[in-house]
């Protein structure tokens, strides 16, 4: 059971770095009638805004996903909700996505800042295999840096433990 879990932990790790590992790509071009022309200097993280929780649409589509303690593995529930998003990112060719990988106050800020990326991009790998084109998907890691709970209790650190989108 060790060596197996062991393997599967180095296959997720091996996926993940390759991802993470990839040339760096601009964004694409798209006729004008289907999106706008991207460059790379456009898409900064202050660029994103925020689901505006008024809108019932996004806010219905853009949830926070959620994270067990020191995982990256997407749960059932999460994988419902990125079902969505990608659904409504494939409805919307003209939107670039941001998804924010944060964490709770466990860990260190190195430890915690590399395991925000890979929820980051854990979401993005899933998003990319039901079709959303990768160079319309940023990732960034803000590890434990911007709670959404205060506190060290279990309610806390799993509110924290979470993936956030902006478009």
């Amino acid at each position: 059971q060790t060596v197996k879990t062991l393997m599967v932990c180095i296959f997720i790790a091996a996926l993940v770095s390759s991802v993470a590992c990839s040339k760096k790509q601009t964004a694409p071009t798209y006729a004008e009638d289907t999106a706008p022309v991207l460059e790379e200097t456009d898409l900064g993280a202050g660029e994103f805004t925020a689901i505006d929780p008024n809108d019932p649409v996004l806010s219905a589509v853009f949830k926070n996903i959620h994270f067990d303690f020191d995982q990256f593995s997407l749960t059932p529930q999460a994988c419902s909700i990125l079902d969505s998003i990608a659904e409504w990112m494939k409805n919307n060719p003209r939107k670039v996505l941001m998804i924010e990988g944060h964490c709770d106050d466990r860990g260190t800020n190195e430890y915690n800042l590399a395991l925000g990326d890979r929820r980051a991009n854990s979401a993005k790998t899933y998003l990319v295999q039901l079709g959303v084109d990768s160079a319309r998907i940023y990732t960034i890691s803000y590890g434990e840096e911007r709670p959404i709970a205060l506190g060290s209790t279990e309610t806390a650190w799993a509110q924290n433990s979470r993936g956030e989108f902006k478009l």
